[in-house]
Order: C-alpha cells, then structure tokens, then sequence
C-alpha cells in the first residue's frame, strides 16, 4: 500500500484500486456522510474502499461528481500513485521547499 496522508485501498477482489478513503479524510467526512451523499448503503463505501467490490458506472459517475473529480482521478486498474507525486512530480522522500 502507498501513502498518501491516509491509506490507500488494494484492488481485492474489484480489482479496482482506488482513493475514496483518503478523499473522504480529506475532506473529513463519514462513510455514511458519502453513502447519503451518492445514495448506497455506507456498507457499500467499504466494500468499495477495500477493493472488495467494484462500483457501478452510474455510482462511479456519483462518487466523482461529488468529489468534482474525473473518474480516472478516483479510480485505477493500476496501483495509484500519492497524489503530491502524480499532480506535482514529487517522489515520496522528497520535502518541498519554501
């Protein structure tokens, strides 16, 4: 699993990897906040967030449109990079700099 401020979820058995766990700790909410929000079951956040089941299309286009992200931005067949690397180049050991 990678890093990204909070943790990344594996493909399971979706084969899906994706980053609903930490855009939710991102913006602080419950996974019954965003169950409510997209119309499942909070249950069905977590199967999603283990990778152990894989959204339909129609709760795929829910999830971004309420994150206002691209799909793609949210969901992988490939392990997804921490998002400071993929938006600004930089690799883990890395520090900004003022």
């Amino acid at each position: 699993m990678q890093d990204n401020g909070a943790r990344q979820s594996s493909s399971g058995e979706s084969g899906l990897y994706n980053r609903i766990a930490v855009l939710r700790a991102e913006r602080g909410l419950s996974r019954q906040e965003l169950a409510d929000a997209v119309g499942v079951n909070y249950q069905t956040i977590g199967f999603l967030e283990r990778g152990n089941y894989g959204p339909s299309l129609k709760l795929a286009f829910a999830i971004a449109a309420y994150f206002g992200l691209p799909i793609d931005a949210i969901f992988s067949t490939e392990p997804l990079k921490p998002l400071s690397q993929q938006l600004y180049g930089m690799q883990p050991q890395e520090k900004r700099k003022p």
